[in-house]
């Protein structure tokens, strides 16, 4: 019995890569990889995988809001979350959107064939040293914010305040996500309202802190 895995990543090069490893795993089976959120998403509703690896940074839709689209719809998949960020805050909202492991790009390749394993027989999994970063990151919010939850803003509105915050203009997002400016504009004021902010600066101090942008 093959562990059946779809594939998300931005980058052609890393994706195209990593797919011809796993092709070559006598146990994984992989049915398909797409380079942004929304179409990994066609192929988790189509193929019904057993594991979904998401890229934490994917245009249009993120792996951490991957694995709450997966956990809203109810398909039956688990979300292993891949990413180039270590930031303890970004690695607990993976795991509070519903996603089962998280690993960090710079390992070696035999690391997420652990992962899929694990992640397949219902175990969770960190890359190593995430764990002791993300228990103390889990500590300090129980203690400062014990209602703690993830921010109240929709996976649209997540990827817009993502780009804003990376420094985007309104154009540019309306580029990247396929969509008029003046629906970006839109998702943007509903934002600012929802988080009671008056401008981008502020966003992108929101963005940082939630884990879904970084500065350089």
């Amino acid at each position: 019995m093959k562990v059946r895995v779809v594939l998300g990543d931005d980058h052609l090069m890393l994706r195209e890569g990593l797919a011809a490893l796993l092709q070559r795993e006598p146990d994984i089976e992989l049915l398909g990889h797409a380079g942004h959120g929304v179409d990994l998403l066609r192929l988790a509703r189509a193929y019904s995988p057993d594991v979904v690896i998401a890229d934490v940074s994917m245009p249009l839709m993120n792996g951490i809001e991957m694995a709450r689209r997966v956990r809203s719809e109810l398909l039956p998949c688990k979300v292993l979350c891949l990413s180039a960020s270590a930031q303890p805050r970004q690695v607990l909202m993976a795991m509070e959107a519903g996603a089962s492991g998280y690993v960090l790009k710079e390992n070696c390749y035999d690391e997420l064939v652990r992962a899929i394993r694990h992640t397949y027989n219902g175990q969770i999994f960190f890359s190593a040293e995430l764990v002791a970063p993300i228990m103390s990151a889990y500590r300090e919010s129980s203690r400062s914010d014990p209602a703690w939850a993830p921010p109240p803003l929709t996976w649209r509105e997540r990827e817009i305040t993502r780009l804003l915050a990376e420094g985007c203009s309104t154009q540019q997002v309306a580029n990247r996500l396929h969509i008029s400016a003046k629906t970006v504009a839109t998702h943007r004021s509903h934002v600012f309202r929802k988080l009671n902010i008056r401008s981008v600066a502020e966003l992108t101090r929101y963005a940082v802190k939630e884990g879904m942008a970084a500065l350089d």
